[in-house]
Formats: structure tokens, C-alpha cells, sequence
């Protein structure tokens, strides 16, 4: 693996002698160069394959080749990046292909797995004591506890804090498969909807100039509706589980419930407060091969790396065994995003190149016959993309896509939207925030509360196996919600 690493450097990096290592400004217009840029309008849908690839990886590896994907995931993961990459180098120049690469870097991977390394890192470090017998009450009241967090710690803060107390509530049921998905679902997605801290589709919202509360006071009906459908259906199914169980809890005294490590708690907030910094707009710290690296985003990923320091500082060993820590699933989650990010890099150029595109017939469907937005396809678009790619860009690329108008009737994007088309915003938002759910890999916290589920002994669903129970239960829902608030 090592050697593969060294040789993708080496050939990228013998483009990048011939130009500036650190990018240059044209004297004209003041304007990053873009050289280098991918050209999504020139790409062919061929260019899916890499991501296919992964994904199906990612999906029959563990099911047929269950031992050879738990060694080698990091390596067939890379390789699928490599193909990309190469692909791009050879299609386009390997300056172009060096400039992907580290864009994907700065702008997706080092803030993602910086923030779900903190998060991580802090709430193993947090140890509920107590007796907690998993009934479908305390199941449920878990649940709701964690979707009303989510929109305040985020979807993946809340979802790391409380995966922990549910699994161990839960660790005497044979059947607990059904309560990690449904988690999934509120706590690690739908949930976090209601503000920019909840989800990444709403920080980017708030950083194109929509204002903080929106979301709130705009989808509140919608998640509270949904939300409250999946915990009711959520209690019946675990209900019926409950009455199939044969084994019982080692005791059903109810201790007094304590916190260990509860310094931890006041370095979530501080995530959340560097997670607030980094919307902000503070020029760029530097360029990096035509790349500008945001004041804001370098202050972010040093602090939660400092956070995270922090962290394994002030908790104790035996605490992070109690909670069964390892680095496992994030070193599992961060080598398979890493690869992700670069492999679906195409895919979201050809998606930004608009109607000039191999994707237009994607932003030709956007438009009804007398010109207003057609806005169940925004819906079900932008939540079908974020749930197979980044539901950040998918939410850019449709929003700046609803607001393109908005120059012609002299207002400001982030204006036009929300005065304008209020219900395509809305559309977008919730398309963005809700179907992350549908897949692993549709929102951060999926893959991570698979890892620690399955780190504590809960056999979790195959890639196909999670989609079945989604398609089966979200989709339903999601159409209602279209019928009802759309």
C-alpha cells in the first residue's frame, strides 16, 4: 500500500514541477486560476465506474469475501482512488488530476473526518453508569432524546454520544439490528434538520446567507412529522422483537444513573463553536496548487485535532475500555471516505457543469412546462444524490441552480430563495437532510454507528441488506411527506 501511495506522489507531483506549487492569481481579474480545474462538461458518464466500483465494494466484499475485506478494505479502497486519479491524469493533464485530489482534501475530507475524529474521540470518552434495561419505552425516549440533539450537537455528535448507552441498554436482546437502523434514521440523519449545526446540506445553507433560523421555522412540520412516524413505527416493531426475546437482563434494578468523564461534554460544545467558526468568512491562509485552503476551514481542522488531543488528555484509560474505544471504526470510515471523495469527484463536476453537461438532463428536469421550478424533482434529486454522493455539493449544485434567476430580478441568491421560491429551498433542504438516510454512505454518522455496532458484537446489514430496510420504511415516508408538505 505504501508503495502505492509513493508511486501515485511521484507521478502527480511530476506535473506539479512544472508549475508553481503554490497557485498564482491572474494579473487581470484577481481570480484563482483554473487551469487546472476538472472540465465536467468534457466527462462521460463513464466516469461513474470508479465510484461504482467502490461502492459495490463496499457492498459484496463483506458478504462474499466477509475476512479479505476486514484485512484489506484500506487497500481496495485506495485502488479504486488510484484508478480515478489516474484516470483524470490521463484524460485531462495530472496537473489537473493533483489539483483534484487536493481539493477533494480541503474542501470535503480533512473538515469531515477531522470533526467525526473529535466527536469520536469525545464521546468515547463519556461513560453512562446505571442500569439501563432496553424496553421498547426506553428504546423510544432514546431515540427522541437523540433526534431533538441532532439539530443542536449534530446528526453526528448526537449519534456517537447516545450509540453507546443504546447498545449497552440493549446488550442482553438477541434482536437489535432493527433499533441501530431506526437509529440510523432519527438520530443520525432526519433529526438534524432544523439547524446548520444539524446537518452539512443546512452549514451550507447558512454559509450561502441563509439565515440560521430558517430551517426551523420552515421544516419543523416536515421533520417533526417524519420523525414522529419512525418513532411510532419504531415502538410497534420493537414491541413485537421484545415478546420473541428469551433472555432476560442480568438485573432489572434501576440504579442511579452517572457520568464519567463529563469534562468531555464541554468539549462538544466547543465543537460546535469551532464548528460555527468555520462558516465564517476570513479570507484564505493559502493556495496550495491553485487551491485557496479558507482561514476559517484551517482554524477548524486545527482545533478539533487539538480538541481531540484534549480529549484522550483528560479521560481516563479505564473509562474509554469500559466504553469498548477502539480506533478501529474511524481509521475503517476514514480510509473508505477518503477513497469515496476522490472517486465521486467527477460525478460532482459533470453534476456543477449544469445543463452544459452530461448531467443536463438532470438540470433540464428541474423546470416545468411554464417555467416555474418543478419542485418534487428538486426534492427527490437532491436527496437521491446526497444519498449516494456528498449531500453538501448536491445541496449547492440545486440550490444555486433554483437561485440562478435571481441576478435578472436584481436580488441576492440567498434572497431569491428564501422570498422568492420559499418551497424549492425547502424542497432542496429537506431532500438533502432526510435522504442521507437511505444509504451508508448518505451522511457521516451512518458508516460510524455501523462500525461501533458491529465493533460491539450487533450484526449489522450488508450495503444492499440497510438499503432494503430503507426502500422498505423511508421511501413510503418520504412520499408522504412530498404529498403532505412539498
Amino acid at each position: 500500500m505504501k508503495r502505492v501511495l509513493i508511486l501515485l506522489a511521484a507521478i502527480l507531483g511530476g506535473q506539479s514541477l512544472l508549475f508553481p506549487a503554490f497557485g498564482e492569481e491572474t494579473a487581470a481579474s484577481g481570480v484563482v486560476s483554473d487551469q487546472f480545474v476538472l472540465n465536467g462538461a468534457a466527462l462521460s458518464p463513464l466516469w461513474a465506474l470508479p465510484f461504482l466500483g467502490i461502492i459495490l465494494s463496499i457492498a459484496l466484499f463483506p458478504l462474499l469475501l466477509s475476512d479479505f475485506w476486514g484485512k484489506h478494505f484500506g487497500k481496495i479502497a485506495l485502488a479504486w482512488a488510484v484508478i480515478a486519479l489516474l484516470g483524470i491524469g490521463v484524460a485531462q493533464g495530472f496537473g489537473v488530476s493533483l489539483h483534484s485530489l487536493i481539493l477533494v482534501m480541503f474542501e470535503q475530507f480533512l473538515p469531515f473526518i477531522c470533526l467525526l475524529l473529535a466527536l469520536f474521540t469525545i464521546t468515547g470518552g463519556i461513560k453512562m453508569h446505571g442500569q439501563l434495561v432496553g424496553t421498547p419505552l426506553l428504546n423510544t425516549t432514546i431515540l427522541l432524546i437523540g433526534a431533538i440533539l441532532s439539530s443542536w450537537l449534530g446528526t453526528t455528535g448526537a449519534a456517537v454520544l447516545l450509540i453507546r448507552p443504546l447498545i449497552n441498554a440493549n446488550i442482553w436482546r438477541k434482536y437489535k439490528e432493527h433499533t441501530v437502523i431506526f437509529f440510523i434514521f432519527i438520530v443520525g440523519n432526519i433529526g438534524g434538520s432544523l439547524t446548520p449545526v444539524g446537518n452539512p446540506p443546512l452549514l451550507m445553507g447558512f454559509i450561502s446567507k441563509v439565515p440560521f433560523f430558517w430551517p426551523l421555522t420552515k421544516l419543523l412540520g416536515p421533520t417533526a412529522f417524519a420523525t414522529g412516524i419512525l418513532l411510532v413505527l419504531y415502538f410497534i416493531m420493537d414491541s413485537y422483537f421484545m415478546k420473541k426475546e428469551n433472555s432476560k437482563p442480568s438485573s432489572q434494578e434501576k440504579g442511579s444513573i452517572s457520568i464519567e468523564g463529563g469534562w468531555n461534554f464541554a468539549l462538544l460544545v466547543a465543537v460546535i463553536g469551532v464548528v460555527m467558526v468555520s462558516s465564517m468568512d476570513m479570507g484564505d491562509a493559502f493556495t496550495l496548487y491553485h487551491v485557496p485552503m479558507p482561514l476559517s476551514e484551517l482554524i477548524e481542522i486545527i482545533a478539533l485535532l487539538a480538541i481531540a488531543f484534549i480529549s484522550v488528555k483528560i479521560t481516563r484509560k479505564e473509562t474509554r475500555e469500559a466504553n469498548n474505544f477502539t480506533w478501529h471504526p474511524i481509521l475503517e470510515v476514514g480510509k473508505i471516505f477518503a477513497a469515496i471523495f476522490v472517486c465521486m469527484a467527477p460525478l460532482i463536476a459533470m453534476l456543477r457543469a449544469g445543463a452544459s453537461g452530461p448531467m443536463s438532463f438532470i438540470i433540464n428536469s428541474l423546470t416545468l412546462a411554464d417555467g416555474h421550478p418543478a419542485n418534487g424533482m428538486y426534492y427527490w434529486l437532491s436527496g437521491g444524490l446526497s444519498a449516494f454522493l456528498d449531500s453538501a455539493p448536491a445541496y449547492l449544485v440545486f440550490f444555486n441552480t433554483a437561485a440562478a434567476p435571481a441576478a435578472a430580478a436584481g436580488m441576492a441568491p440567498h434572497l431569491f430563495m428564501t422570498q422568492v421560491l420559499p418551497a424549492t429551498l425547502i424542497a432542496i433542504t429537506a431532500g438533502a437532510s432526510f435522504m442521507g438516510a437511505i444509504t451508508y454512505i448518505g451522511n457521516a454518522p451512518n458508516m460510524m454507528v455501523k462500525a461501533i455496532a458491529e465493533e460491539n458484537g450487533i450484526k449489522m446489514p450488508t450495503f444492499f441488506g440497510y438499503m432494503s430496510w430503507s426502500l422498505l420504511i423511508l421511501v413510503p415516508l418520504f412520499l408522504l411527506v412530498q404529498f403532505i408538505f412539498i
